[in-house]
């Protein structure tokens, strides 16, 4: 990536149990957000983390109705369902985990750094890609959510998010794939 475009890309949960048809937690689009960030991976190297979503041990507060709702995700870290696909495994240097829905945790803002750039792909863009986006944003970092190398529960949750995160401007900026790339050519 130049210095055109400095910035981390951050992939968001491309895991199994978001990628299975069969989960209650498939997101419908998920080969479309993969093909996505298979397209961004050559353009920034090694600054590319990839996030997992995981259940913790023992649920606390509101978290505690949330897993009463979806009990099939209490599996521990190590369970197959919270695997990165096998596409994405190999590729994944650096793994951040969470057992929130934000992935803008320590580890990543570290990574990011003070003035850093902060790029999302993955899924789900009306879940987990805005809540790190919105908590990365709150911390002054700048924001590129990529809306197509993202995907949604469904089209309509998708597009929406995609709209109420631009309103966030300057802090979000929703961008596409071919633009994002075109930026980074010298």
């Amino acid at each position: 990536m130049t210095s055109a475009t400095p910035g981390l890309l951050a992939v968001i949960d491309m895991q199994r149990v978001f990628a299975d048809p069969t989960s209650p937690w498939a997101t419908p689009r998920f080969a479309d957000a993969a093909a996505g960030v298979r397209r961004l991976l050559p353009a920034f190297g090694d600054r590319v983390a990839f996030t997992r979503f995981l259940a913790p041990e023992r649920p606390t507060g509101a978290w505690r109705a949330y897993y009463a709702q979806w009990p099939f995700a209490l599996q521990p870290p190590d369970s197959e369902l919270w695997e990165l696909t096998n596409e994405f495994a190999d590729r994944a240097a650096h793994v951040v985990n969470a057992t929130t829905f934000g992935k803008w945790t320590p580890e990543l803002a570290e990574r990011v750094g003070p003035d850093g750039r902060l790029v999302l792909a993955g899924v789900s863009t009306d879940c987990c890609v805005l809540s790190t986006a919105l908590a990365a944003a709150d911390a002054g970092t700048e924001v590129l959510v990529v809306a197509d190398a993202c995907a949604g529960v469904d089209d309509d949750s998708h597009v929406k998010t995609l709209q109420v995160l631009d309103l966030y401007r300057p802090l979000i900026r929703v961008t596409t794939i071919d633009d994002l790339l075109a930026e980074a050519r010298p």
